[in-house]
This record gives C-alpha cells, structure tokens and sequence, in this order.
C-alpha cells in the first residue's frame, strides 16, 4: 500500500465560537487617502462642526498640519501606508514626540495635535485600527461621529434602544461600538456590513493582550440588526457559534498525513455518527485519532498502513497508559480500558463490515490492541463504582447544610441589597454590626444615563471592599434555585437547564378535584420523556423562580433560546425557567455557571470531608444522592429507575451507595415474576374499572399528616410507619400535630432511657430524626411562602378523559 502526504492543515479553533482571524487582514483605506496635504488641509472647514472661533481654528489647522508634515516623512503610497508604517495605529505615545523643536508647553502642544488629529479622523484621511481606539480613549471623538456621520441613523439606533429598554449604560456602551467600527471601516453606518461588526469581535480574542469582551457590543449588534446591517433576529452569539463540524473537519484537526489512512476514519466515523450524539462523535474522533493514530505518525513517521507491527504497538499501548501536562508532569491515564476497547472496536468493526461490503476488505486487519489487554475493565469500572458510592456516602450527610447555606446566603444577601437600597447615594449605613456605604455612581452624568434599576454597589468600611450587590444577590439566587431544584428532583444538568414554564403540567382528579403537580423533563440524554411527581418543597422552588421572572419581565417568563453545548445546536424560544440577564440580553445559564454558583454556596458553607478538606459537589452529585436518599427511604429500584430515566435497572443500582445486595436479588425477581404473568396484550387502553383503580391509588394517599407520595403500582414499603418514609409530604395544617409527635416521642425516648430499653432508644431515636427533618423542611417551605406568597405556576390541567 502506497503512502500518499499531504499538506498539514491548518489547526482549527475547538471552542464552541468561532473568531475568524482572516477579518484582521483586510486592508482599509480611506476616500481620501491619496491627496495631498494642502487639500486635505482644504478639507477641514468643510466640517459641520467647524468652530467659529478663529484660535479653534487655528489649533485644529496648526495640529493636523503638525501630523501631516510627521507622516510625510515615513514611506508609503498613501497617508494609511505612512499612518501604519510610522506605527501610529499601534498607541497614541506617538503623540508627544511630535513638533520637538516646539518650546510651549506640552500640554499646549499636545491639545493641539490632539485636535488635529480628531479632524483628520473625521474627514476619514487614514482609519484607525482597534489598538487605537482603544487607547485613544477620546469620548468627544464619538460624539462627533454620531452628530457629523449620518446623524440621522444614529438617532433611529437611539430610539431603537429605546424601544428595547436599554438602560442608559448600554445604550451608550452600544452606540460608542458603532462610532468605533464607523470610525475603523471608513463607511457610515447603514453601509457597514455584519462582518464589521464581526471583526471587532476578532479583534477582542486575538489581537487584545487579556482576551477581554467590548462592552456593547452584543447591543450593537442587536441594533443595527434593526437597519439592516446585521440579520434581524439573530443574537452575535449565535452568530458566533460553530454549530456542529462536518466529520472531516473534526478528522482535519488532527493533522494525518496519509491520505488513505484518514480517509477511513472519516468514512468509518461517517458509519457511526448517526448512533452518536455529537458529544460522543467529538470524544471518538479524538481517541481515534488524535490520541491513537495521530500519536502513532507523531512517534513513526510514513506508516501507512493499519496493520501495525507487534513492536509499534506495544510501545503505543505502553504510552497511552499515562497523560503528560503541559508542564512535564505524568499522571496515570484514568480511561486507559475505554480507550483500549474504542481502539479495538475500530478493528473489529472493519472486519464485520468486510463480510458485507467488499470495499472494506483492504482495511481488515487485525487489531493491535488484543482481547487480552482489556481484561481489566470490570475491574476498573467496580473501582470506578466504589469511588462513586464513596463519594456519595461523603456527600449526602452534608446535603442538607449545603442547603440551608444556600439559602441563608440568599437571605443575607436579600437583606444588605434591600438595606443599601433604601439609602442614598454615599450615605453610611449599619447592617449585621458591620458599617457599609452606598457607592455614588461615577459621575452625574452617568447617573443621568442610566435608567430603570441600575447596579447598587457598597463599600464595606471595616475591609474596604466594594460589593456590587446587585450582582451577588442574583448569583445567590441562582446558587439556591439550582442546588434546591437538583437535590429535590435529581435531574440532570442539562435536563436542568431545559426546564420550561411549559414544562410544568397537572392532572385533576376526578372524584376530589385534587391537583397532582407534574415535571414534564424533555429528551435529554437518552432521549427518555418522562414525567416526575412534585413535592411541595419543589413547588415553593419553582414558583419563587417564576414570581422572580415574572417580576422582572413585565409579569411574563421571557423567551429565550437555549444553546446546547453538547449538540453545538440553538433549539426555539421557549420560556425557560433558568435564566439571566446579561446587560441587555437574557440567556439560559450555561453549565459553567451551574458550577461556579454551587462552588459559590460551597464557599459560604465551609463543609470539608473526613480529612479536613473542602468538600466539591458536582451536579451528578446530586442526582446521586436523589438515588440513595429515595431508594434507602423505600422507593422500589425499578420506580426510582423511571424517574431517573434509566433504560436499565443495572444503572440505577450503580447510582445507589448504600443498598443490600439481597434486596436488589429480592426486586430483579419480583419484576422476572411480574413480567412473566403480565401478558403483552396488556399493555393496551385501560378498561374502566382499571381507570377507576388508578384513580382511587391518588384519592388513598391521604394519610393523618399529609399526603403519601409513593407511585402508582406500588406498596409501602414502612408498613405505613409514615413518619420515617421518604414519601411522606406533610401537609401544612398538620404541624402541630408533627410538633405534638416530635414532643411524645422525646418523652418517650427519656423513659425507655431510664428503664433502660436500649433498643426501644435506637428505634425512637431513627423515628424522631426523621420527624425533625419532616419538620425543618415544612418551616422551609412555609416559610418562603410566606415571603413569595401564592404563585400561579400557569400549569395546564389535565382532567379526567371521561
């Protein structure tokens, strides 16, 4: 088999945007660029905003004239070759070695050229790049560029701000970006084109030193989508977003020299991308060949062929078996089995297709990674399952102070925000004995600007740290809502932020007229729809959500359109439940966020685990803890395992940390006894009496303190001891029958105590426990009802089909 190499292909960025850099190359060059200096001095006063004062005048001519001379004196064909080559559009130092022979004062000289060099700008004689601008940091500039270049657009971008309810910040932050990008291209603004726009934000990742966002630009965007410039309805987000790559541009980035050789990877992962989501497509293609083939052309130059030799790839296998940082430090590699097995799968694949297809005869050889090498997968994924139940055994009995960190943080913060609030301007104030001061905005021009609810910030007097409260009580907010939403439903995190107003649904019973409040959770992972019982505790959390969106949007959930960073898709607008504002924009939040704000409610929480160090949660976590929390409180597996949308029972069990094997044999034969009797023709329209049997299960969950939770099809699992079943939703009204309980049995506690019943201790002692925690979840749940008061969650109904 012949070798062919080609050219290396040029490594393309992996992130989920794209920062074209080949916009940074255009050359631009102004209307004017080739006349010469007398008539672009003649130019000047033709300016609508040319001063009727003759030492203006004066100053401005002296100045450009100053800066003419200077720019003659470097080569080039036009004032933008003299103005790039002088180095000018780097800085704005260039400035004060003008005119060294001048002895007036530096400043004199310096306001001077300063002057002239805004006129020549203005009359668009060379075109500033970015770095400039940047550093030119000349308000007044801008302002004569909306009062001299179409004033007339920009007066319809201001009302389209307007319109928007921009605040006065963003609407000034977006209107300085287009002057900027006016400025840069030579163009007025109705001319300019999205890829304008887009340069900019080139110029923000790649040519700035700190990567840093331009403020505005997002809203400029968005406004010049209203003349046309930009298209209409489509956020610079999205228009920044990959989406998802075609199999050979994720095979392209891994640079294969031989052609043949990447050509079956592209072909053999073409085969396979139907089955995958596109996460696992891009996990594949890196195994396959970045961290296999790649690797293996990086240590053996010209191979061209699969049939690797016995010495090349055991010296492979032998590498793979460790990850080197980018610091030299060597690790051993975790998925070292997986990858093994993928490798092989690729081989083995080949040889299957080879009997069917012809075609693939040739790359039908046999693999390099043997039967044998993968022999110590089971074991590692027992190891793997351990180090899970560990980690879920450290984790669950901390669960609860995690929450009520989370919300005490959230009341604290609530608290100073409302207490500074009520302040004015540079007033000291006392909260908690700790002395604040409400920061004044920057200047009163600023504050003029501003309209709606701008940012409160205070400074903290003792430490003197400036707070911006605003920001940290919406960070507290959402740290809450998502730690309470994933511990109460054990969703998973993209599940999480897929969660919809529409999503909450409700089923009316017939008889009673009860409400039974539903989650519906969308297809996520594995594409199971499924639908979950809300507790009230779930409840109270997502109403208090909806009352703060509503509050805040004119009474509506706003609509917003939800990035999936896993399929690199943009699904439709939708009301979605989490969500933040971002300056003037609103957006679901991404799960990097998710992980920041529950480090944030960590932080404040201080846990640590058994040696001493701060304990990490993660959103699967809590998923984990769901599990076992349910299932050890008397949840049948098979039930926990559809709430969990799990295809399999032998994934839920791996979820559990504390189980008995007996009980997980005792439910695998109840449900082979239950799917031996139970006939496939069952599974048709439910006859009327089965109907009515389904309805009195709900109309029979009534029980002395509330409501019991248990699904449908199953039995108490506590022989209706209800205080310590997990099920248990205790009603509001029955309070002081919980509290008169709690009171009995530490009575009763006391007097086994002293006849000494030990055991009768130890059982009433698991009893009272669970009725404190019954308890303290019921204050919860009052409590902040009390303070959001009655939502209306806008579920709809679904009643009874007769």
């Amino acid at each position: 088999m012949t070798t062919t190499t080609v050219a290396p292909e040029t490594r393309r960025t992996r992130g989920p945007f794209v920062a074209d850099e080949r916009l940074l190359q255009r050359r631009r060059v102004g209307p004017v660029d080739r006349l010469p200096a007398d008539d672009i001095l003649a130019l000047l006063p033709r300016l609508p905003d040319w001063p009727a004062a003759t030492v203006c005048r004066t100053v401005r001519l002296r100045g450009a004239t100053t800066i003419l001379n200077w720019l003659l004196t470097h080569p080039g064909e036009g004032w933008q070759d003299r103005w790039t080559v002088s180095g000018a559009d780097h800085g704005t130092s260039w400035i004060g070695t003008l005119a060294p022979g001048d002895t007036r004062l530096a400043v004199t000289k310096r306001q001077e050229h300063v002057a002239g060099l805004a006129c020549l700008l203005m009359c668009r004689v060379v075109l500033p790049s970015y770095d400039f601008l940047a550093a030119y940091r000349a308000k007044g500039l801008l302002d004569r560029v909306r009062k001299i270049m179409r004033p007339e657009m920009f007066v319809r971008l201001e009302n389209a701000a307007a319109e928007r309810g921009l605040s006065g910040r963003d609407r000034s932050d977006a209107l300085c970006v287009i002057s900027k990008i006016v400025l840069h291209a030579g163009t007025d603004v109705d001319a300019l084109a999205a890829d304008d726009v887009l340069e900019m934000f080139a110029w923000s990742i790649h040519a700035q030193p700190r990567r840093k966002q331009v403020p505005g630009l997002h809203v400029a965007w968005d406004l010049l989508g209203g003349i046309g410039v930009t298209p209409a309805g489509l956020t610079l987000r999205s228009a920044l977003r990959r989406g998802q790559r075609s199999t050979t541009e994720l095979v392209g980035d891994y640079d294969i020299c031989c052609r043949p050789i990447r050509d079956v990877f592209i072909r053999y992962l073409d085969e396979r991308r139907p089955a995958l989501d596109y996460n696992s497509l891009i996990s594949l293609v890196g195994e396959l060949v970045g961290t296999f083939w790649a690797d293996i052309e990086r240590h053996h130059p010209g191979i061209g062929t699969l049939h690797l030799p016995d010495e090349i790839a055991q010296a492979w296998k032998e590498r793979v078996r460790v990850v080197t940082a980018t610091d030299g430090t060597v690790r051993p590699r975790k998925n070292i089995h997986a990858l093994l097995m993928r490798v092989r799968a690729f081989y083995l694949d080949i040889q299957q297709w080879a009997l069917e297809d012809p075609s693939w005869v040739p790359w039908a050889v046999p693999s390099p990674v043997r039967k044998g090498d993968t022999l110590g997968y089971e074991k590692a994924r027992r190891k793997t399952v351990a180090a899970m139940h560990q980690r879920v055994r450290e984790r669950l009995p901390h669960l609860p102070a995690l929450a009520d960190a989370a919300e005490r943080c959230l009341a604290e913060t609530t608290a100073l925000l409302t207490a500074a609030t009520e302040c004015e301007p540079d007033e000291v104030f006392d909260h908690t004995g700790t002395r604040y001061r409400r920061r004044a905005p920057k200047s009163a021009d600023l504050a003029a600007r501003h309209q709606g609810s701008p940012s409160v910030t205070a400074e903290n007097l003792v430490t003197g740290e400036a707070i911006n409260l605003t920001r940290r009580e919406d960070e507290a907010f959402w740290a809450w809502a998502i730690i309470e939403t994933l511990r109460l439903s054990g969703v998973r995190l993209e599940e999480l932020l897929e969660i919809t107003h529409l999503a909450l649904v409700s089923y009316q019973l017939p008889g009673t007229g009860e409400i039974v409040p539903l989650l519906q959770i969308v297809p996520s992972k594995s594409n199971e729809e499924r639908l979950l019982l809300v507790d009230p505790e779930l409840a109270s959390v997502l109403a208090t959500i909806i009352t703060r969106l509503r509050a805040r949007n004119g009474g509506i959930v706003p609509l917003v359109a939800r990035y999936d960073h896993h399929e690199r898709t943009t699904g439709p607008l939708l009301p979605h439940l989490f969500q933040r504002a971002h300056g003037a924009r609103r957006e679901v939040i991404s799960p990097g966020t998710v992980y920041k704000l529950i480090n944030t409610a960590l932080a404040a929480a201080g846990l640590k685990d058994a040696t001493g160090q701060p304990l990490v949660y993660r959103p699967h976590d809590f998923r984990r803890c769901f599990t076992t929390d349910a299932v050890t409180g008397g949840l049948p597996v098979h039930i926990a395992a559809r709430l969990l949308g799990h295809k399999r029972l032998t994934t839920t069990e791996t979820y559990m940390a504390v189980f008995q094997e007996d009980l997980i044999r005792s439910y695998r034969a109840f449900l082979d006894t239950r799917r031996a009797t139970r006939p496939a023709g069952e599974y048709r329209e439910p006859t009327e009496q089965e109907w009515q049997e389904f309805q009195r299960h709900f109309q029979l969950r009534k029980v002395a303190l509330g409501t019991c939770g248990r699904p449908y099809g199953s039995s108490c699992q506590h022989e209706n001891a209800c205080l310590r079943c997990a099920m248990l939703r205790v009603s509001p009204q029955q309070r002081p029958r919980l509290t008169e309980i709690i009171r009995n049995l530490r009575e009763r506690i006391t007097e086994a105590r002293i006849n000494g019943w030990l055991g009768e201790v130890q059982g009433l002692q698991v009893s009272l426990e669970a009725a404190k925690r019954k308890l303290a979840s019921l204050d919860r749940s009052t409590e902040r009802n009390c303070h959001t008061g009655p939502t209306d969650l806008g579920m709809p109904i679904i009643s009874d089909p007769q």
